[in-house]
């Protein structure tokens, strides 16, 4: 679900870099109450933690000014309920933005992986990434997640089998993907299977740090 942020509160807000991050901030059963920074987390008057989330905004106008959040609805999370019951003129706050993805000079070709909650950030890589080879692996629930990519790339989408564990296909993908010397990748997920994939990458192939980015979006609940 798209949702769109927007007021005057806005106003100076920096332009996000690609794939950069922002912290939603949602109100509390009273209501919006803004928590204070204390130099290492978010707390609310009575010390507690708010409700936060992080996304990748998916497109940013300094004009309106505005900013958009891909959701993805998944049941009972905070994020989600939100999404499915907010109205316009509902409040929240917004943190932000975080840092991004500084596109390497040196790259010959790209290598992009990410579940659902990657898509934003990965839209917004292909709308800046230059006239190179890409390759693009999606890791999807159901087979109505695909959506258009807006770009001619090489793309693969992968509907997660049954009982297997999230980021399952993008770990394969990762490890029969081809990558040269020149190959620059990101990829974004559930936190298990990225760390699988940075392992595969760094220590199995033995690429260095510089050659990936790989970011933990979120991680799997174990009961």
């Amino acid at each position: 679900m798209r949702v769109t942020l927007g007021g005057p509160a806005l106003d100076g807000f920096p332009t996000p870099e690609p794939a950069a991050s922002v912290r939603l901030l949602l109100p509390g059963p009273d209501g919006l109450v803004v928590p204070t920074w204390n130099g290492n987390e978010f707390l609310l008057p009575d010390g507690t933690r708010p409700a936060i989330r992080t996304f990748t905004p998916r497109r940013f106008d300094p004009d309106a000014p505005s900013l958009e959040l891909d959701i993805v609805l998944h049941g009972s999370g905070a994020a989600s309920t939100w999404a499915e019951h907010a109205t316009p003129g509902d409040e929240v706050a917004v943190s932000g933005p975080g840092r991004g993805y500084r596109i390497p000079s040196d790259a010959g070709s790209f290598l992009l992986l990410g579940d659902e909650t990657a898509i934003p950030a990965i839209c917004q890589l292909l709308d800046h990434l230059p006239d190179l080879p890409i390759t693009v692996h999606v890791e999807i629930a159901v087979p109505e997640a695909r959506l258009d990519l807006h770009r001619e790339v090489d793309e693969h989408w992968h509907v997660l089998t049954e009982g297997a564990p999230p980021g399952d296909s993008l770990v394969a993908a990762a490890m029969e993907a081809p990558v040269d010397g020149d190959t620059r990748i990101w990829a974004a997920g559930e936190a298990a299977a990225m760390q699988r994939i940075r392992k595969h990458l760094f220590a199995d192939r033995g690429l260095p740090r510089s050659a990936a980015t790989i970011r933990g979006y979120w991680k799997r609940a174990v009961h």
